[in-house]
């Protein structure tokens, strides 16, 4: 307990002091002057001595003293004395409640500063108080730390990845698994409503037309011949006109056809060529099988099949098809911007390779029929295995175009959102998810989880401090 104030020298209004050295203080004691009498200088002294903060003193140093503030306080029977700028001991239960104390720790109303209610449990007389403030002032200290903490790790958190998020609220951003599907559809939405125009004048996949071989139709007309011609007849009939040379079939053919005329007002029918009696001729009743309706019918017949093969998989159509393939790849080069197409990869030179060969295959057949439409023929093997193989790629392809119209349907969907699209909307959308994915992107994830981590443990200290007040 403070008992005398023995010295008090070179501060304030005390330029030596020693008068009252053995006046007692007792529990209650009230000291009253005018003022500028130093009421205030015995105030800051035991302040000083009571925070040991010499400063107190040594800011009060008598104007023109030649030597430092001395003060020597009789305590419990010893001294404690401030001397050369320092406190030979402090006086810690020493408490000053002043207009300093005041301003310093109670919310006056008009100002409010975050240090009055920190020291408001000062208030709080004896041991229990300084345990608290002790615990308290540490915790203040570990708040400020994490405060620089949390700023250094706030700077890691680029503000463009953020867009016009807080870091609070950017670090707490869900993480989603399928992020990238989710920021596709509202890239292809924004994409379509900025080219409505162009979407609505494009239209979608069209169907594919290619031509079958009907091998069985091809083999019937190969495999027919004159019943009513005996095959020792026909051999003889082309053994005759083989040796007639290069054109006498036609030959033959137009004289058979002048036999009425020329056996007009005979008995008989008459050689056109020598007029002589045909009676007796052994090959022209072969030569009539041979040149027969049905004979002439069945090499119409072969010919208009040949005709056919020719023009279905032959002259444009090639062409058409290649064109047919270019515009389904320029129409999904368009339409995979806005919604998922499959692709096209159809390789046409090889498929109109395999087509040729399996088209001039069958029409080699039909010729070699045509030069003996009377033989029975049938497409061979190796011809079999052409059409077909031009069938397997046909169907591939034809499968390939069908799941390309399966889109037509996306197609319209697609158009009639970008008619009346909110293009803000999209962009608002889009920028969200943009911001999730790089929040759980490295190394932005990694700085975010830092920042939380020290967030939490800033949280941890404040209820900690918070727990030393209410306790107070």
């Amino acid at each position: 307990m403070l008992q005398h104030l023995q010295l008090l020298r070179n501060i304030g209004q005390f330029d030596s002091v020693d008068a009252g050295a053995q006046l007692p203080l007792a529990k209650l004691a009230l000291i009253y002057a005018e003022n500028g009498r130093g009421k205030t200088t015995l105030a800051a002294i035991l302040r000083s001595v009571g925070t040991n903060e010499p400063h107190h003193v040594a800011e009060r140093q008598r104007l023109g003293a030649q030597h430092l503030p001395h003060v020597v306080l009789g305590v419990a029977g010893s001294r404690v004395v401030h001397q050369n700028g320092t406190w030979s001991a402090a006086l810690p239960h020493v408490v000053v409640f002043d207009d300093a104390f005041v301003a310093a720790n109670i919310c006056s109303g008009i100002e409010v500063e975050v240090e009055h209610r920190q020291k408001l449990h000062e208030l709080i007389l004896g041991a229990q108080g300084v345990t608290l403030n002790t615990a308290l002032q540490g915790h203040v200290a570990c708040i400020e730390q994490h405060n620089r903490a949390l700023k250094l790790l706030e700077a890691n958190i680029p503000a463009a990845a953020r867009v016009n998020l807080s870091v609070e609220a950017f670090c707490a951003l869900p993480v989603s698994p399928n992020i990238d599907a989710l920021i596709a559809e509202p890239e292809r939405q924004l994409s379509a409503a900025r080219a409505s125009d162009a979407i609505r004048q494009r239209v979608g996949f069209l169907p594919l037309a290619l031509p079958d071989s009907d091998v069985a139709a091809i083999n019937v007309v190969l495999s027919r011949t004159l019943a009513d011609l005996e095959a020792s007849a026909a051999a003889r009939v082309r053994a005759h006109l083989q040796s007639l040379g290069s054109g006498g079939e036609a030959w033959v053919g137009d004289g058979m056809g002048r036999i009425a005329g020329a056996s007009q007002g005979q008995c008989h029918e008459t050689c056109p060529f020598c007029a002589q009696d045909l009676d007796g001729s052994p090959l022209i009743r072969h030569y009539q099988a041979y040149f027969s309706t049905s004979y002439e019918a069945l090499k119409a017949t072969i010919n208009d099949l040949g005709r056919g093969v020719s023009k279905v998989h032959g002259g444009d159509v090639p062409a058409a098809f290649e064109r047919t393939v270019r515009v389904a790849v320029e129409t999904r080069s368009f339409w995979k911007e806005f919604t998922d197409v499959p692709d096209v990869q159809i390789d046409t030179a090889a498929f109109l390779r395999t087509w040729s060969a399996a088209r001039e295959a069958v029409l080699m057949a039909l010729r070699a029929k045509a030069s003996a439409p009377l033989e029975g023929w049938a497409l061979p093997t190796e011809t079999l295995e052409l059409v077909e193989a031009y069938r397997a790629e046909y169907e591939a392809i034809a499968a390939r175009f069908a799941s390309l119209q399966a889109c037509n349907a996306a197609i319209a969907l697609v158009k009639e959102r970008a008619a009346g699209a909110n293009v803000a909307t999209l962009e608002g959308s889009l920028v969200r998810l943009k911001a999730v994915k790089a929040r759980h992107s490295e190394p932005i994830a990694t700085s975010c989880q830092a920042y939380l981590t020290e967030k939490m443990l800033k949280t941890e200290t404040e209820k900690a401090a918070d727990r030393c007040t209410g306790s107070a």
